[in-house]
């Protein structure tokens, strides 16, 4: 009697296809609209049950999470082609039929270790439009599930196109026979952004705060909302990818007609591996950025404080930057170098267009030349940093051509306002360019969203998908730290600097103008001690001989020959 009874619970819960449920195991029981935490192992599958299923409902959304171990969720207890799903944040919808009270669905995991999940069933009535109901793409007839593939650069999503609600035991609505309002074209896509803490790569912390992309409610109440896709458009949207921060991304679809909505199954990323030998998640980041990114800093704070004095460390500085920067996309284009080569290679490439800079300063003294790198520097920070708020997310600027124009002017702007009093313009790259190092050298340690204000515009060069991407970053408790310290460096250096310069000449000479002077001087002035000084050639001819007098043989003293009596 008791097998009969769980064969016939498994007949009503089946789908189409046949199912069996003649499992021993306890039943999981579950409660709607109600979060369940339970642990999932091999070998067998858990059953799980929702009983007293009201009649106004007309489907249910099962979906079930995890952090980054694999559990499959599915209708029968044998896995059949159709009837299941496997992931992270996976999901299942099931229609109802007429007079339906009970339903089961059947929770295993093919991991070796146990897996944390939590799990809820969510009812929707028949006014309701159906996530995924009109899925062509994907294997489940009805695919409630959003499909996340992420890389360097960009996070991707994709989900099936929903369809209109209607009652038990009804035929569906057809989707493709008309695009007039009473199809399932006029259903609206809202896709919506969620930040976990930074930092924060706990398994609790994640399963708690999924709770709060599940349902309709929830969803709009915490989190942002990115973009509203129409049935027109593709159902696919592309963010930047945030290393080692955790995100959840959602879709609500709504009904204007009826004012009726539902929710997708939330899907996370962390855009990285928690597997991976190299390189995962729980790294804090690359030796060579962590080096790379603190010598940098160092000199940005020196540069920060005493960049006009020292005017040929700061010419170094911007060019390092300025050319360094274009190396880097050039190598990265057209090479398959791995990073950490191509970071030394930078390095090297940096370092001669900083000394390329100030030998052209030294030998020429172009003033109005070095003043322009230095502008173009600040006028690049500048830019960056109008592209980093919501501006940078509007459709205009996907077009690369728009973009790289309105990023060049603004860049251009800079210098072009400031030509006029070149010692503030380059007392202000001083405090805003070096403090802004120590931003990107926080970053190499601890997660900063500051530093994707540069990293998106060097994204963008680097990869032509980047411009579909929408820009958003988490701005926390941290951020705002990282911000007063970078504001706080900024005004410091730049206050201290055009204190200290008051009075004084706003650059140095030129230093190939004053060598001439100098040596002309030591020439004809007979009564400098420098004046008597050998010429280098004959210096160099005396420095070369006592060295060669160290390896020569030492002769004996004394005479050799015998005495002649």
């Amino acid at each position: 009697m008791w097998r009969l009874r769980l064969l016939v619970l498994g007949v009503l819960a089946a789908a189409p296809a046949e199912a069996q449920a003649n499992s021993s195991d306890g039943f999981l029981e579950f409660s709607v609209g109600k979060f369940t935490h339970l642990l999932l192992s091999r070998p067998l599958p858990q059953e799980a049950i929702l009983r007293h299923i009201s009649g106004n409902v007309t489907f249910l959304l099962f979906q079930i999470h995890s952090q980054y171990q694999n559990t499959t969720v599915s209708f029968t207890k044998t896995l059949l082609p159709g009837t299941s799903g496997t992931g992270n944040d996976r999901g299942l919808v099931f229609m109802l039929r007429p007079e339906q009270t009970m339903c089961t669905w059947y929770l295993e995991t093919k991991d070796a270790k146990p897996v944390q999940t939590v799990a809820i069933p969510l009812s929707y009535s028949e006014r309701d439009p159906i996530p995924g109901g009109c899925n062509l793409e994907f294997d489940l007839d009805i695919d409630p599930n959003i499909y996340l593939d992420y890389n360097f650069f960009e996070t991707t999503i994709k989900f099936a196109p929903a369809n209109l609600g209607y009652a038990r035991g009804a035929e569906p609505p057809p989707c493709d026979v008309s695009t007039g309002q009473e199809s399932r074209w006029r259903l609206r896509y809202d896709v919506y952004q969620y930040f976990l803490p930074e930092g924060d790569l706990t398994e609790a912390s994640l399963l708690q705060h999924l709770q709060r992309m599940a349902q309709v409610s929830q969803v709009k109440a915490s989190a942002v909302k990115v973009v509203t896709l129409t049935s027109d458009d593709k159902t696919t949207v592309s963010f930047s990818s945030l290393w080692g921060q955790g995100v959840v991304y959602n879709v609500i679809v709504s009904d204007p007609s009826l004012n009726t909505s539902a929710a997708y199954v939330p899907v996370h990323t962390y855009a990285c591996s928690f597997e991976s030998v190299d390189g995962n998640c729980a790294s804090p980041g690359r030796v060579s950025t962590k080096v790379f990114s603190t010598v940098f800093a160092v000199l940005g704070i020196f540069i920060c404080f005493f960049g006009h004095r020292f005017w040929k460390t700061e010419l170094f500085f911007v060019g390092f930057i300025f050319l360094g920067f274009f190396f880097y996309i050039l190598i990265s284009r057209l090479t398959s170098l791995k990073y950490d080569v191509r970071l030394v290679l930078t390095a090297v490439a940096g370092s001669i267009g900083g000394i390329l800079l100030v030998a052209s300063w030294w030998r020429f003294g172009t003033l109005m030349l070095c003043m322009l790198c230095v502008g173009l520097v600040l006028g690049f920070l500048v830019s960056s940093g109008t592209f980093f708020t919501p501006l940078g997310n509007l459709n205009v600027f996907r077009d690369d051509g728009v973009f790289w124009v309105t990023f060049s002017c603004i860049t251009l702007l800079v210098p072009v306002i400031f030509m006029g009093c070149l010692r503030i313009l380059n007392i202000l790259a001083c405090g805003a360019v070096g403090s802004y190092s120590v931003v990107l050298a926080i970053d190499s340690y601890i997660f900063s969203s500051l530093s994707y204000m540069t990293l998106n515009v060097l994204r963008r060069a680097l990869n032509t998908d980047f411009r579909a991407a929408f820009i958003g970053v988490p701005f926390q408790t941290k951020d705002f730290l990282v911000l007063a310290v970078w504001g706080m460096l900024a005004v410091s250096g730049i206050t201290l600097q055009i204190r200290r310069e008051r009075g004084q000449a706003p650059f140095p000479p030129h230093p190939y103008k004053l060598w001439k002077q100098e040596r002309e001087r030591r020439v004809t002035n007979i009564l400098d001690p420098s004046h008597h000084i050998p010429p280098l050639r004959e210096r160099l001819y005396g420095r070369l001989t006592q060295i060669r007098e160290l390896f020569q043989k030492e002769q004996p003293a004394g005479e050799r020959t015998p005495l002649l009596l």
